[in-house]
């Protein structure tokens, strides 16, 4: 679901009037390198040697610590804790995604739709659940209300049943029916494919947009869910945490031609190596590129059990997943009420 699938969670508010492609995060580290002074005492007459260290003492500490933290904490710390420089973090940060392009070759949103109003409404339903039990949840959900005109006139509580099982169902319904109402009223029934008019829709923010933007209308756009955002900082590419932030400060590391397929290949390693607690760094095909390597597990033949859906031999997150992903090994996901194997969830 940007992606997804990549959407995992879906953004309930979203911030609605920025200019994503403003804000640099990755900032220059600039000149913060000096520490103490070197040298105050040299090698003096026996005479003066008394009275010079005291003298140097006093002012090295005064001098340092005021100015260091002051300016590298504002500028890109990511950045300068590797000491690489502009240039290289960019080189570092595409070639990774080369990497990834060559791991996940048939990386794709994980959220099944068969038009940008489908895709819409499960990636609001996103938020907070997994796309796997969405994926299992939209089916009767979309053949009782296969259009926004008819999903606007629903009765809550029947909608709140269907949905149940993505979590939050009543705030989940009242976006659902409310955003199907402004399409109806505001849109003439269609899906706008512009970021300004998605993001006034109830439960749309700049993350699902984007996630309907990149893979409904073909418009580059980069999807920050947690799994995007915690690679990208282990990774540092930016050191920001807030989601817009971490979209401005990477969308400037790559053409924006890249977005779209980056955010799927992210998501994609986030879910199935990279993990939040137990990352398989013993597994990891990006890990002679990753400043974080190590925090995980390191032992190969241990790392490979971390793995998940497809990577591990276990079902994705999809009951129709793209015949790309079927042909690589993929296994489709199970319908609700059916038995999951273990290495499917997140």
């Amino acid at each position: 679901m940007t992606a997804s699938g990549a959407a995992s969670t879906s953004d309930s508010g979203g911030s609605a009037g920025r200019d994503g492609s403003a804000r640099s995060a990755a900032g220059s580290a600039a000149g913060a390198s000096g520490g103490a002074p070197a040298g105050a005492s040299g090698g003096a007459p026996a005479k003066r040697s008394a009275k010079a260290p005291p003298k140097a003492s006093r002012k090295a500490p005064a001098k340092a610590p005021a100015k260091a933290p002051a300016k590298s904490s504002a500028k890109a710390p990511a950045k300068a804790a590797r000491g690489e420089s502009r240039t290289a973090l960019v080189r570092r940060a595409r070639r990774i995604n080369r990497e990834l392009a060559e791991v996940y070759p048939y990386a794709h949103p994980e959220l099944d739709f068969e038009d940008s109003f489908q895709l819409l409404v499960a990636t609001v339903l996103s938020a907070q659940t997994t796309d796997l039990r969405v994926n299992q949840t939209t089916p009767a959900l979309f053949a009782a209300y296969p259009t926004p005109e008819d999903l606007a006139a629903a009765d809550p509580a029947r909608v709140e049943e269907l949905i149940r099982p993505t979590g939050f169902f009543r705030a989940k319904t009242r976006s659902i029916i409310g955003l199907s109402a402004a399409l109806r009223d505001d849109f003439g029934g269609e899906v706008p494919g512009e970021l300004k008019d998605l993001v006034k829709l109830p439960g749309v923010g700049r993350k699902t947009a984007f996630v309907v933007l990149g893979n409904a209308f073909g418009r580059p756009g980069i999807t920050v869910d947690t799994h995007f955002g915690r690679l990208v900082r282990r990774w540092k590419w930016t050191a920001e945490t807030d989601p817009d932030k971490v979209e401005a400060a990477v969308g400037e590391l790559f053409p924006q031609s890249d977005w779209t397929m980056l955010s799927h290949r992210v998501i994609f390693h986030g879910r199935r190596i990279c993990h939040a607690r137990k990352p398989a760094c013993g597994a990891c095909p990006i890990a002679p590129l990753c400043p974080a390597y190590g925090e995980g597990e390191t032992d190969p033949d241990k790392a490979r059990k971390l793995l998940k859906y497809e990577k591990g031999g276990y079902p994705g997150q999809r009951l129709n997943p793209p015949k790309e992903y079927l042909e690589a090994g993929g296994l489709p996901a199970p319908p609700l009420g059916a038995a999951t194997a273990s290495g499917t969830a997140g």
